[in-house]
Formats: C-alpha cells, sequence, structure tokens
C-alpha cells in the first residue's frame, strides 16, 4: 500500500489562488501554491528536474502562507515549501551573481554583531546629508536592481542607534505578575531598538519582570526560510542553550517572523535527539508581545491617544502564528485611538524575509498594491508587528511621495501608558 504523502493532501480546490500573491500578480498555474505543489510533486517522483525553468517558480514564493490560512485540507504547504528549499539549497547550482547576493546577505543580515558594525558608517552616512544628495543625485538608478533595493531599505540611522542599550532586568512595576525573557532579533534589535525599549517598558508597567539576557544571536529564521536549514540549526541550538536555562514564564519575540521560527523549533530540531526535546520545551515558552500582553490585561492606564491607525498584519504574525485578534485589541483599547483596517489586510506587502532582496521586481508590485490599501485608509500612522514590514511599506510609499510614519503596536502602547502626545508618533519612530 502507498504511503500517503503530505502533498497528496492538496486536492485542487483553488481556495488557495486569490490568497497568493503571486498569482495575483501574474495569474499563472505554476506561480500559484497548488501549481507549485504540482512541481514539488513531479521532483518527488523523478518527473522534473531542477533546471532554472522549475527553481525559478518556487524563488517566486513568498512563503506568506495566506494559502495555509485559506486551505480548507490542511494543506502544510509552509512546510512544504521549506523542506523543498532545503533540496534547492543541496542539490540546484545557482548563477555565480545569484549565489555572490544571497552570500552577502546571509553574511550581513543573521549577524547582530556585523549589523553593530554598520551603525556608525550609516549614521555618518545619514547625518551628513550623503544619504539624501545620493536620492537626489539619482546614482542609485545605474545599481543592478537587487543591490538598489538593498540600499533603499537601509534604514535611517540615528544617534540614538548608536548609544541604544537595555538593561538585563527590569523590575515589573508594581505587583510582579510574570517574568519573562526578550529575544531582542537582529534587525530589530539593531535598527529598531526604540521597538526593543518599548516592549520592555510596556511590558513592565503591565506587571512583568523583563530579562534580555546577553549575547543573543540569530534566531535562524531568514535562513530557515531560505532552506539553509543547517545554518539555522546551528543558530537555534546556540539560542536554545541562552534562554533555557533562564526561568521564564514565556519568552516574548516582537518580530513577526522571528516568532514564527521559534514556535517550530521543535520541527526543525525533530531530527537531533540531543536537541529535540530543548527545543520543543523553549518553542512551547514562546510568545508575540501581544499575546503576553493580551493574556495579562491591563495594569497600567492607557492615556487617550488621538490617532487614526492602519493596521499592518504581518504574514508570520497572522498567517503563520495565527495571532490575529490580539494586537488590534490592544490597540483598540487605547482611548481616542481609531483602529481601521487596510483592504485585504491579509496579503503580503512584498517584504517576506530576504524576498524583497532577491526578487525586486516582484516585490515592488506587491508592495505598490500593499501602499494603494494603506493609502486609502486614510491613516495617520500605520502599526506593523514586523521589521521587515516596516521597511518594506516605508520604502514603497517613498517612492509614492508619501511619508506616512510606521510604528509597532507596542510602541503605540507604550505612548498611551507614558501619556506622550500623538505628535510624538506622527513624527516617526
Amino acid at each position: 500500500m502507498a504511503v500517503r504523502r503530505p502533498l497528496d493532501d492538496c486536492v485542487h480546490c483553488g481556495f488557495c489562488l486569490p490568497t497568493c500573491p503571486t498569482w495575483v500578480s501574474w495569474g499563472e498555474e505554476m506561480d500559484s501554491p497548488r501549481g507549485r505543489i504540482d512541481l514539488m510533486r513531479g521532483l518527488d517522483e523523478g518527473r522534473i528536474a531542477l533546471e532554472p525553468s522549475v527553481l525559478r517558480h518556487f524563488d517566486d514564493c513568498l512563503g506568506c502562507m495566506a494559502c495555509v490560512t485559506a486551505c480548507p485540507s490542511g494543506v502544510k504547504y509552509d512546510v512544504l515549501i521549506e523542506e523543498t528549499r532545503e533540496r534547492i539549497e543541496r542539490e540546484a547550482r545557482r548563477p555565480l551573481a545569484d549565489r555572490w547576493h544571497r552570500g552577502l546577505i546571509f553574511a550581513l543580515f543573521p549577524h547582530p554583531r556585523r549589523l553593530r558594525a554598520m551603525l556608525l558608517p550609516l549614521w555618518l552616512y545619514t547625518a551628513s546629508g550623503l544619504a539624501r544628495l545620493v536620492v537626489r543625485s539619482g546614482v542609485l538608478r545605474l545599481l543592478p536592481p537587487r543591490l538598489r533595493e538593498l540600499v533603499e531599505l537601509l534604514p535611517p540611522v540615528r544617534a540614538r542607534h548608536l548609544r541604544a542599550s537595555l538593561p538585563e532586568v527590569t523590575p515589573a512595576a508594581g505587583p510582579r505578575r510574570a517574568r519573562v525573557a526578550l529575544v531582542t532579533g537582529c534587525v530589530q534589535g539593531v535598527f529598531f531598538p526604540e521597538v526593543n525599549a518599548a516592549t520592555v517598558r510596556v511590558l513592565a508597567a503591565d506587571g512583568c519582570e523583563v530579562v534580555v539576557p546577553r549575547a543573543q544571536g540569530c534566531c535562524g529564521a531568514l535562513s530557515f526560510h531560505a532552506g539553509r536549514a543547517e545554518e539555522a540549526r546551528a543558530m537555534a541550538r546556540a539560542l536554545i542553550a541562552r534562554f533555557e536555562a533562564i526561568d521564564a514564564d514565556a519568552i516574548v519575540v516582537n518580530a513577526a517572523g522571528c516568532g514564527s521560527t521559534l514556535k517550530d523549533y521543535a520541527r526543525l530540531l525533530a531530527a537531533d535527539p540531543e536537541w529535540a526535546g530543548r527545543a520543543a520545551a523553549v518553542g512551547a515558552k514562546v510568545r508575540d508581545v501581544s499575546e503576553v500582553l493580551a493574556a495579562l490585561g491591563p495594569a497600567a492606564e492607557r492615556r487617550p491617544l488621538p490617532l487614526r491607525v492602519a493596521y499592518h498584519q504581518a504574514c508570520h504574525l497572522g498567517h503563520a502564528q495565527r495571532v490575529v485578534d490580539q494586537p488590534r485589541a490592544l490597540l483598540a483599547a487605547i482611548p481616542g485611538l481609531q483602529l481601521v483596517e487596510v483592504p485585504d489586510g491579509d496579503q503580503c506587502c512584498g517584504s517576506a524575509g530576504i524576498y524583497n532582496l532577491v526578487n525586486p521586481a516582484s516585490a515592488e508590485e506587491i508592495g505598490e498594491r500593499k501602499a494603494e490599501r494603506i493609502l486609502s485608509t486614510g491613516a495617520e500612522l500605520l502599526a506593523s508587528g514586523n521589521p521587515g514590514c516596516t521597511l518594506q511599506v516605508g520604502r514603497i510609499l517613498r517612492k509614492r511621495g508619501h511619508s506616512l510614519p510606521a510604528a509597532h503596536p507596542v510602541e503605540i502602547l507604550d505612548a498611551s501608558i507614558a501619556g506622550r502626545p500623538a505628535a510624538d508618533l506622527r513624527g516617526g519612530s
């Protein structure tokens, strides 16, 4: 009797099609989830090879997991695409330029120390006015599209980034209701330190003692989602060893992509007898910051913030972690804040880990749709729970001549608790 494969769960019903950003863009069957599953079957059965024309369809997938949410048959497309990408990294030979570009990305972004080493040069680049001059000169148009995308996505670095730090332990304000450990992240920790600082303040205000372990490395999310599984496993082991010794009720994450990977550590290390149990124990403690705050309920007073806020649901928060209601409820409970939904808000923005760095044309098309829908809300502020999404949407809006400020939901809560004026958030984070 033939063994049923996860690939066989797809019944080609088509419910996934309108949720898939690349199918919406191009209307091509092979660029839909069910079309890619057909290609996976062909590879599995040896009917097709990993030639460039096949590889392209897998590379064009964002891995946004909207199809997983929409699927009535429970197809684990997220697992299927990650396993396929792992196979691609083992077996396929990419062109030299592609290998070099991907190598640059993975030599930089999953390494917090290397990112921090960039801060001073990037601050000088911004503070000197050179960044504005480069943009106005049009010289960026001379760069290859992938490299231009990388430069355009770089966030402005302020002086505060150079001196940002967090205390190792922050006591709860008032009676302690929980003890949590914070994952600071790579891009989040280096380029968005104010998000981590706000996370610590809000958790403490609502009764959490917050521990921030020193010398944290990458969680492995970027590598895992790109098929670099062994690299991701090494990073996961190091982070597990760092967090498992901490007596905490929860391990808190404030970046959607990191959270989805941390919660999936049990699968990532399932074949490793030494680490499987440890991975499952750590993964079971992981919670998005909105989950922790919603479960505890408010302890600190929320003061009015008269703001019209559009909530952008990051794919790895809504589709991967199924954390949908909590961020919205936390924002909606702030007095004076008007929370508005983005039309087709469960569609990806085009960031998707490294997708906008390796597929800039597709990411641009998808991002344009997202930007147009965000602007249609008339919002004064965009709430986004993932740094990649914030950078992607901000870049697209700037190209369209708009400057809608963005903030993590926890930054908005922090402003409300502190009683800071709404103008502070309108000025951008």
